[in-house]
C-alpha cells in the first residue's frame, strides 16, 4: 500500500486513455549528457515542462527522507536515455534529455527539495550499480518483474511493459499473442532488458513444435535497434509499448505497432531495503493527487498507461 500523508486523500482514479504526442524519435546519441565512460554530468539539469513548472518542496513529504539526504539535498540518478517518449535526446546538440521520465524525476526531486545529479549510463549497467551504491536511484523504463524484485526495489509511476513492432511494409505477422508465432523470424531487442529474458526464457518453444528457431539480436542503444529493423537486419521488434506506439505514430520511422503482449509496472529503481522508497513513493502520489501527473502523461501521450497509486515493488503483472 501507498504512505499516506497524514490530511491527505487518496489519488484520483486513473484517467481515460488520450491521444499520442507526435515528437521527432531520435537515437541514442552517444556521449550527449554525459561521459558515458565516467558517467560525470556534462550539462545543467533540463529546464522544468510546464506540466511541473509551479510545483515546490512540500516540507511533509521531505521529513521522509533521510536526514543526511535532507542536509546534502542531493540524490545521484543512474539514467537510461533511450527514446521517446520515456527519455531521449531531443536533437543533435542536446546535452540533456527530455521525457516522460524526465519530467516525473524532476518533479519528485522538486517535491522532495533535493536536487537529482543525472549520470547518464546504459540501461543494463544500472541495477547492478545500484547496489554498490554508485547510483541512489535509477530510471530508464525498468519493469517491475519478480526475478529483479529479489535484488531491486522498484517505486512504480506508470504502467507499460512489452510490445511488437515490424516495418510498415510488413504484412507477414498480425497479433503477436504465442512467441511460437515468432518461429523463424529474426527479433531486435535491446540488452539487459525483460525482452531480452523473455525470448531466452522461451526459446525452444519453435523445437518443441518441430519448427525453425526465432533468432534474438541484442543491441545496446534504441537507435542502432530501429536502424536494423528499417534496414531488414531484424524482421521484428520486442520493445515497450509506449516507446513502439510513438514511434509508429511518426512517418519517417516507417514502422507498424502490431500489439501488446504483456503489461508490465515501470518504476523508479532501488537498492533492496533502501529508506528512499517511502519519500519517493509519497512524492509520486502526491503528483497523482494534485493533477501534476495527469499533465507530464498528457504532455508525452501516455495517459493510457496512468496508475491509480504508486506501490513498492508490487508482483509481477501476470
Amino acid at each position: 500500500m501507498r504512505t499516506l500523508i497524514p490530511g491527505r486523500s487518496r489519488p484520483a482514479r486513473r484517467a481515460a486513455a488520450g491521444a499520442l504526442t507526435a515528437a521527432l524519435v531520435l537515437p541514442v546519441l552517444t556521449g550527449c549528457g554525459s561521459d558515458a565512460a565516467t558517467g560525470e554530468e556534462t550539462g545543467a539539469a533540463p529546464p522544468s515542462s510546464n506540466a511541473i513548472a509551479g510545483l515546490k518542496k512540500d516540507p511533509a513529504l521531505a521529513k521522509l527522507l533521510p536526514e543526511e539526504v535532507r542536509e546534502r539535498g542531493t540524490l545521484t540518478l543512474g539514467a537510461s536515455v533511450g527514446a521517446a517518449p520515456s527519455s531521449y535526446f531531443p536533437s543533435t546538440s542536446s546535452k540533456v534529455p527530455a521525457g516522460q521520465d524526465v519530467d516525473i524525476a524532476d518533479a519528485v526531486g522538486t517535491l522532495l527539495g533535493v536536487r537529482l545529479t543525472r549520470q547518464q549510463a546504459s540501461f543494463d549497467a544500472i541495477l547492478p550499480a545500484l547496489g554498490s551504491g554508485k547510483y541512489d536511484v535509477g530510471t530508464g523504463n525498468f519493469g517491475v518483474t519478480d526475478e529483479r524484485r529479489r535484488t531491486i526495489d522498484f517505486v512504480t509511476y506508470i504502467n507499460d511493459g512489452q510490445g511488437f513492432a515490424v516495418r510498415e511494409d510488413d504484412t507477414s505477422l498480425g497479433k503477436v499473442t504465442r512467441l511460437d508465432q515468432l518461429c523463424g523470424k529474426s527479433i531486435g531487442v535491446g540488452a539487459g532488458t525483460t525482452f531480452e529474458a523473455t525470448l531466452d526464457a522461451e526459446k525452444k518453444v519453435c523445437a518443441a513444435t518441430g519448427r525453425k528457431p526465432y533468432t534474438v539480436h541484442v543491441y545496446s542503444d534504441n537507435g542502432s535497434l530501429l536502424t536494423s529493423l528499417q534496414q531488414n537486419r531484424v524482421e521484428v521488434v520486442m520493445s515497450t509499448i509506449n516507446g513502439l506506439r510513438h514511434q509508429a505514430a511518426q512517418p519517417a520511422a516507417g514502422t507498424r505497432f502490431l500489439n501488446e503482449f504483456h503489461r508490465l509496472d515501470v518504476g523508479f529503481a532501488f537498492k533492496k531495503g533502501s529508506p528512499l522508497l517511502k519519500a519517493f513513493q509519497a512524492a509520486v502520489n502526491e503528483l497523482i493527487q494534485d493533477g501534476t501527473y495527469r499533465k507530464i502523461l498528457d504532455r508525452w501521450g501516455t495517459r493510457e498507461s496512468a496508475i491509480e497509486e504508486s506501490r513498492i515493488s508490487p508482483p509481477e503483472q501476470k
